[in-house]
């Protein structure tokens, strides 16, 4: 199937050829990334642990004729349908996503040019490949030279030449230069899905510290119920004398008390929203947990180029250094280097556009840019010339021009230097003389919102590092026009040698000028060692190895391919302003699933607590399953969720487990107390196991609303709109559905001692809280003091 001949690649296949290779399976359809169909979500909400446990209680409560104790179904019917729904929708919105960010590529059929998506591409394909473009499948190389980086799956850094004959791998990218190659294995025999085949079977999906939390804290439950329930109705049968149907309601309550069934479900269809959200906003996640990770991170790198400014660059002007040339001459001899270069970066783009009058001097040989040594190069008849950073390209001589290009610099403008080289063009660290000619000068406007951007990370406590290939003093210019706070305070990363020196200067400034794609990584590193969640924004090719390394990286769907790939988010809309809208969602996840988690784990605290001291005492369980959903769909599943979709901004601070288990332990211990003092009042006061059980249910319905109230409070009309909600639900629901739920109509001393309770639920919240809090903050110092020991 390989063409006949070599001098045809110019040709291209033929359309009959394309047809006959995706006849034969030879097409580059990629091994898709791990997303659920739609099946696999409507089996992963529906098939659960818990559900089974749920129909198993179901099943014993209808065999024992306890029909109204399954109120508890509704409510996971309801649960379950609701994750499948928001799951679906999300898939729906990020595919749509996906689609408009499927990598493209340019090929040759029928002898002409075309754009096409990326799994179009078929065995022999010709495909042009130019600087910022990811090597889509395994090819090799027939026209052109560039210089590619196969960090990404070697973890080596170094840009390694290719030349006609030499193979390319895919999920390489190009750094410079531009070529012409024939795709020699695609789909899944190209390189990157053989990796990603093989890391399919031996790693799982990761997954976001939250989810991961929760799987624990459901482990834990999972393996509890099943022994206590066991427990509680042997005991209740056997010991307690009580009849089946009673031991099976006593069983059923604690275990329904017990299980975290919304925690999860919450938690997934948080995130699923999220991302959805975010998706109608022209923000692409490639990872879920992104949306976690960028809410918690305290230091932001963003390049000056397409982050600060536009992504539009233009030439601004040039000065002339040597008087040899005259204005004329010099534009033409610029034009010709320009002619000579390939657009694949917006620089050059910016310069071809300007110098557009090339006077006909015959191009030998042409260097790309070259992101590491910082100049692009050009043989012509009359001579090698370089285009380039003054440091790079001037050296030695950088001090007799220094002050007319700091000139320039400090209003903004970006200059690069013009000159004629006594050497070798090899691609490689320029060595021998330069001929200083002319400088070119540069400029980028600032983003229409930069401004308001970066004063929203500064009030939010968002450390700003700028980190920039360009020079230093312009960079720090533009920062400062920006208002990044400490922009005033830069340094040239050329000087930077050391590890020790780049984490130096990470504490001391703010902008970082002449900084190459290796140290990007290295300071992404030194920010982590030092303790911080550092988030990484880019679009060029030279970003893509610090986007890798960085704990949330964020591309724009304007750069390169490589960046897009790489990153965990695409700005598809290249908007760096929607930076505060993606952190706010982030922190509204993550506050509002600490504060909703909380009010799950409060009842599993409670239940957990209270079976364990009936176990102990051998007396009845207080309450029955009914009871139990009535507390639950009032006092913990509509709250949890309307209290998850609010507007919460506020620094996420701790362990996420951590930080709903303090807040939830008293919530619980509350519960457990009033619950012990409605059983013993009753059984002092004569009362039936109906009344006790019926104002024992309130009384936990009144600490339930405290602690919304505790966690919620200031009032604003969302959250008094929710708290009394759910309030007047459960009274209606008490009253004019008493038998569904096991409520009986109270006796008149029941009613007292409800009300005298009522008051002292108020003390039992606040006394457990401030307990556990001494408590928590006791075991936090002995722990702490411990880690100094050790360090010590």
């Amino acid at each position: 199937m390989s063409k006949s001949s070599s001098q045809d690649w110019r040709q291209g296949l033929s359309q009959a050829e394309v047809s006959e290779r995706m006849h034969a399976g030879l097409s580059n359809v990629a091994v898709k990334p791990p997303s659920k169909t739609t099946r696999q979500i409507i089996s992963s909400n529906v098939f659960t642990y818990f559900n089974f446990v749920f129909i198993a209680i179901a099943i014993i409560l209808i065999s024992v004729r306890s029909f109204r104790d399954l109120t508890f179904l509704p409510v996971i019917v309801a649960n379950t349908l609701i994750g499948i729904f928001q799951e679906i929708r999300a898939k729906v919105v990020l595919d749509h996503l996906l689609i408009l960010n499927a990598p493209t590529a340019r090929v040759v059929r029928d002898g002409e040019l075309k754009k096409i998506d990326a799994e179009a591409l078929v065995k022999d394909d010709i495909v042009l490949f130019r600087a910022g473009d990811q090597i889509v499948a395994d090819a090799v190389v027939l026209d052109g030279e560039i210089s590619a980086n196969e960090a990404l799956l070697t973890g080596e850094a170094d840009e390694i030449r290719k030349t006609k004959g030499s193979e390319l791998l895919s999920g390489s990218f190009v750094v410079s230069g531009t070529i012409y190659a024939k795709l020699t294995k695609v789909g899944k025999e190209s390189y990157i899905n053989q990796l990603t085949l093989e890391a399919k079977k031996s790693k799982t999906k990761e997954q976001s510290e939250i989810i991961r939390s929760l799987n624990t804290i459901v482990k834990i439950a999972g393996v509890v119920i099943i022994p206590i329930g066991a427990i509680l109705f042997c005991q209740s049968f056997f010991i307690n004398h009580l009849d089946t149907k009673s031991s099976v309601q006593s069983m059923a309550a604690s275990i329904i008390g017990m299980i975290p069934e919304g925690l999860f479900l919450l938690a997934s269809v948080s995130l699923a929203i999220s991302a959805m959200r975010l998706g109608q906003k022209m923000v692409l996640l490639h990872d879920m947990k992104s949306i976690e990770t960028l809410a918690r991170v305290d230091t932001l790198c963003v390049d000056k180029t397409g982050t600060i400014t536009s992504t539009d660059m233009k030439v601004k002007g040039f000065d002339i250094l040597d008087s040899h040339y005259g204005k004329d001459e010099l534009f033409g001899l610029l034009s010709d280097f320009a002619y000579a270069q390939d657009a694949d970066n917006i620089t050059m783009s910016a310069v071809k556009a300007f110098f557009n009058r090339p006077s006909g001097d015959k191009i030998l040989k042409t260097q790309a840019f070259s992101s590491e040594f910082k100049y692009s190069g050009a043989e012509l008849k009359s001579g090698n010339y370089i285009l380039g950073a003054p440091e790079f390209v001037l050296r030695d001589e950088l001090k007799t021009f220094k002050k007319q290009i700091e000139v320039h610099s400090k209003k903004g403008e970006r200059v690069l230097v013009f000159g004629k080289y006594s050497g070798k063009l090899d691609g490689k660290a320029l060595k021998d003389k330069v001929e200083a000619i002319s400088l070119i000068l540069l400029e980028n406007p600032v983003r229409e919102n930069a401004v308001e951007t970066f004063k929203y990370f500064a009030e939010q406590g968002v450390d700003i590092k700028v980190i920039s290939g360009d020079n230093p003093l312009t960079v720090s210019e533009v920062a400062k026009s920006a208002n990044i706070m400490g922009a005033e305070n830069y340094i040239d990363a050329s000087t930077l040698k050391t590890k020790e020196a780049i984490a130096s200067a990470l504490r001391s400034y703010t902008v970082f000028g002449r900084v190459t794609p290796d140290q990007k990584r290295s300071f992404v590193k030194c920010l982590q060692k030092d303790g911080h969640v550092v988030a990484m924004t880019g679009d060029g090719v030279n970003d893509v190895l610090a986007l890798r390394d960085a704990d949330c990286s964020v591309a724009m769907a304007s750069g390169s391919d490589a960046a897009a790939q790489a990153a965990q988010l695409v700005l598809l809309d290249s908007d760096f302003s929607r930076m505060p809208e993606i952190v706010g969602e982030g922190r509204r996840v993550v506050n509002n699933l600490e504060r909703s988690g909380s009010l799950f784990l409060v009842k599993n605290v409670f239940s957990l607590i209270t079976s364990i001291l009936v176990i102990c005492l051998s007396v009845r369980y207080p309450l029955k399953p009914s009871q139990v959903s009535l507390i639950s769909i009032f006092t913990i599943g509509i709250p949890g969720f309307l209290l998850s979709q609010m507007p919460n901004r506020d620094l996420i601070r701790g362990n996420f487990v951590e930080n709903i288990l303090k807040k939830a332990i008293p919530g619980g211990l509350a519960d457990v107390f009033m619950i012990a003092c409605a059983v013993v009042a009753g059984s002092l006061f004569g009362l039936s196991s109906e009344d006790t059980s019926t104002y024992a249910t309130l009384l936990i319905a009144v600490v339930g609303f405290l602690y919304i109230y505790s966690i919620i409070k200031p009032l604003n009309n969302y959250k008094t709109f929710t708290l009394f909600g759910c309030m007047a639900g459960l009274v209606l629901c008490t009253a004019f559905l008493p038998t569904l739920f096991s409520m009986s109509r109270m006796h008149w001393k029941a009613w007292l001692i409800f009300i005298g309770l009522a008051f002292v639920a108020y003390w039992a919240l606040k006394l457990t809280t401030l307990a556990t809090s001494k408590v928590w903050d006791f075991i936090r110092d002995v722990h702490n003091n411990r880690i100094q020991k050790k360090r010590a």
